[in-house]
């Protein structure tokens, strides 16, 4: 027994010496580490940077971490340092119960890149649980006849500690008939087994009571004891026997609550009572008396609750068979707990990646692990998403996979992937777990500002007010946040003789347009410019769009009359002869108009004349003709009042005199009157004063006519006689008798010339021709003589 105790000493200094050194070691598979339960938190257990072989800080840099499939953070790492923590207090028997040895694994994994290294730590066994009896009392009946020698099997402790620190003796008080001996199987927990020293005489001692005390091998060592009550009986010299000393029995975890497991079988030889067999649990747990329950008469075993695969794989259950002398026998019963896959796998998410900038070429999105609790097929698992995806799953060690992005996203196209990942096991029937991941795409600039149109035309009439909005250029960007915001900005072209930085402006932040000034059609009928739009991204992208304005006229000019002029210092005066057929065109008025279109089409009409019935003004194109033969009572000299109007809305107009006088073929001298405008109010008053004038006149005109005719007559004969010399006098004709083509409404040129013969000069008579179309080039004024 010291021997035994030395050696449990020395186990437990050899494990007291891998605590505080936190000893570790690695495999070529994996790192191992142990530490004693109940130690301290934050306790150092190993420098895993070291025992990896990494740099100083590498683990911080490669956002290392400790990942466990224990739902307790039972480890800390400092990734600066790579000290690996106790995180909390560990308690062995809780965590491991029975089950030696107690190793918790967990995986250090290092995402950049990723990595992952299996670990195991394993718990150590301290001497902290003291054996304990279930019952506190212990009822023994022994026959008198018992020879001496003779064993009674005796209810063990249980001891939640392992190795050393379990049960180890057992010891019972002092007496001179019974002692103890401890039976050990070798691979099951000893037995105290109570022996007969001396044959018992129930007339002299009819009952024993002795303390049973169970120790542990602990250091120091610790105990439990139980009271032991011994009643000596009459005889009975057969005890119960079974059938089989071991059964061993097979169930599925999906067995029903209720079913038989098993039934065991035991015989006695003797009679009356002491063959009657009473069957009971020898020894059990806890977990086994809350899971199976026996027949006490039939022996058969029955399930009491949900067997579970994954919690226990195997029960042992010794049940005992007692007759009604007190003699018992004992068997073993092994159930062996079947798997069947009822257990879905697990989805594990370590980390995730969200959002993911587009364009990125392969990224890592998540890294996760799966775990089925089953076994065999039913544990193997594979691992789905959709296939019109952008994503790919690649696995990795331990049942770790990594979602990657199989090729650059765009935002523009979706912002947003809900990303199923679908997990079957192999198992019949198979069983899925699916989980859905959400991945955000932020936005990067690669998209430039669009217009809605390539160019655009606006319009606007011209003497506009100040700071009139003309219209709107819009753009849009299809990325988003500042990526999306758009500022409009001029860019107008280098021209010197037009500053149209003058002319308009934009808002930057909408691209309204505005004509900062009052815009002129006479002066500038239309101007073209770009807009640009650029966003606010980095780097910046831009476009422009081409922007043209179109001035409309306004009806802000009146006509001007080219022909005849009107600012002369002596009107004009046109000769009309007496001779003319109605319809001669006796001149054209000439007259422009800066507008355009409409407002520049316009139409002559005779608004006043001396004879109303004697001339016409063609309302098309300005021509003033006779309508009528002339008479010797028509007056010579008329004045003709003509209006020219536009089309306009509201309609311009201006007006001209036009001063005819009446010749006879041309002959009579022409002299230019000293006569100015005057309004009709003039000359109303001067009416007598005309009728004067008139009567001298026709008496003068009478007196000219004949001299007229006489050298007419003279001048034919002269003709017939030599040829005859015809000159212009430039003094008495003046230029307005030419009208202009191409200038005015004139539609084509005319020219008169005035013929005189005579050899020496004098002037005897007067020739008339007909007009003639003149081949002089015209000039701006209008007119031209020849």
């Amino acid at each position: 027994m010291e021997a035994r105790l030395e050696q449990a000493v020395q186990k437990r200094q050899v494990l007291f010496l891998y605590v505080f050194l936190g000893a570790s070691w690695a495999s070529a598979e994996q790192l191992q580490y142990s530490v004693a339960e109940e130690t301290e938190r934050g306790t150092f257990l190993a420098n895993l940077a070291k025992d990896l072989g990494l740099g100083l800080g590498e683990l911080s840099a490669r956002e290392a971490r400790i990942v466990s499939d224990q739902n307790t953070r039972f480890l800390l790492l400092s990734p600066l340092t790579g000290e690996l923590i106790l995180n909390e207090k560990l308690d062995r028997e809780e965590l491991c119960g029975p089950t030696e040895p107690c190793v918790l694994t967990f995986q250090l994994l290092l995402e950049r890149p990723f990595q992952s290294y299996r670990a195991a730590l394993h718990i150590k066994d301290i001497n902290d649980n003291s054996p304990v009896f279930l019952d506190k009392e212990i009822l023994l009946k022994i026959s008198e006849s018992t020879t001496p020698g003779a064993t009674l099997l005796l209810e063990r402790a249980q001891d939640a500690d392992v190795g050393t620190n379990s049960l180890s003796n057992y010891t019972i008080s002092p007496n001179d008939y019974f002692h103890i001996h401890v039976h050990d199987g070798g691979e099951g927990p000893i037995i105290p087994e109570l022996v007969l020293d001396k044959m018992l005489d129930r007339e002299e001692i009819p009952e024993f009571t002795l303390t049973l005390t169970a120790l542990d091998g602990g250091s120091p060592p610790r105990s439990g004891t139980a009271l032991v009550q011994i009643l000596v009986l009459d005889i009975n010299d057969n005890s119960p026997q079974f059938v089989q000393s071991l059964y061993k029995v097979q169930s599925p975890e999906n067995t029903p609550v209720g079913s038989l497991v098993v039934a065991v079988s035991a015989r006695d030889l003797d009679t009356g009572s002491y063959g009657q067999i009473d069957y009971t649990f020898f020894y059990a747990t806890e977990r086994i008396l809350q899971t199976f329950q026996i027949n006490s008469t039939s022996g058969e075993l029955y399930l009491k609750r949900e067997l579970n695969y994954e919690a226990i794989q195997t029960y042992s259950i010794t049940i005992q068979a007692r007759d009604g002398g007190g003699l018992s026998g004992k068997c073993a019963v092994v159930v062996e707990v079947m798997d069947v896959n009822d257990n879905p796998p697990e989805f594990l998410l370590s980390s995730l990646n969200s959002p993911i900038p587009e364009n990125s070429q392969e990224t890592v999105v998540a890294v996760f692990k799966i775990r089925d609790r089953d076994s065999g097929n039913n544990g193997k698992t594979l691992c789905s998403i959709a296939n019109d995806l952008p994503f790919v799953l690649k696995p990795s060690v331990e049942n770790f996979y990594t979602l990657v992005t199989e090729k650059p996203l765009d935002r523009e196209s979706n912002t947003e992937y809900n990303i199923t990942i679908t997990v079957t096991d192999m198992g019949i029937p198979r069983l899925t777990t699916q989980h859905t991941i959400t991945v955000q795409v932020s936005d990067i600039n690669d998209n430039a500002p669009t217009f809605t149109q390539t160019s655009y035309t606006m319009f606007v009439c011209e003497n506009n007010s100040p700071a009139l909005h003309i219209g709107t250029i819009s753009a849009t960007d299809s990325d988003s946040g500042s990526n999306a915001h758009i500022t409009y900005s001029l860019r107008l072209p280098h021209d010197p003789q037009l500053a149209l930085d003058s002319l308009i402006s934009i808002n930057a932040d909408n691209g309204q347009l505005f004509a900062l000034r009052a815009l002129d059609y006479e002066a500038l009928q239309a101007f073209e410019f770009h807009v640009g739009a650029i966003d606010q991204g980095s780097p910046a992208l831009s476009s422009q769009a081409l922007v043209r304005v179109v001035i409309l006229d306004d009806n802000d000019n009146a006509p001007f009359v080219l022909y005849p002029m009107q600012n002369a210092s002596a009107p004009y005066t046109e000769l009309l002869p007496r001779a003319a057929e109605p319809g001669y065109l006796v001149t054209k008025v000439v007259a422009v108009d800066r507008d355009s279109g409409q407002n520049a089409w316009l139409s002559f009409q005779l608004l006043k004349a001396t004879e109303p019935g004697l001339f016409s003004v063609w309302a098309h194109n300005g021509e003033v003709r006779t309508t009528r033969l002339l008479s010797e009572r028509d007056v010579p000299k008329h004045k003709l009042l003509v209006v020219v109007k536009d089309n306009g809305e509201p309609p311009r107009s201006a007006s001209v005199t036009l001063h005819v006088l009446l010749v006879d073929g041309f002959s009579q001298p022409f002299l230019i009157l000293p006569e100015v405008a005057r309004d009709p109010a003039q000359e109303d008053d001067e009416l007598t004063l005309y009728l004067v004038i008139a009567l001298a006149s026709v008496s003068s005109l009478f007196l000219v006519s004949v001299l007229l005719f006489v050298g007419v007559r003279l001048c034919r004969r002269a003709r017939a006689a030599s040829p005859g010399v015809c000159f212009v006098p430039e003094e008495h004709f003046p230029g307005h008798l030419v009208d202009v083509s191409g200038a005015g409404t004139l539609s084509q040129n005319y020219q008169y010339e005035v013929c005189l013969t005579g050899g020496s000069g004098i002037t005897s008579e007067f020739k008339f021709l007909s007009p003639i179309a003149s081949n002089f080039l015209t000039e701006s004024t209008g007119r031209e003589i020849e």
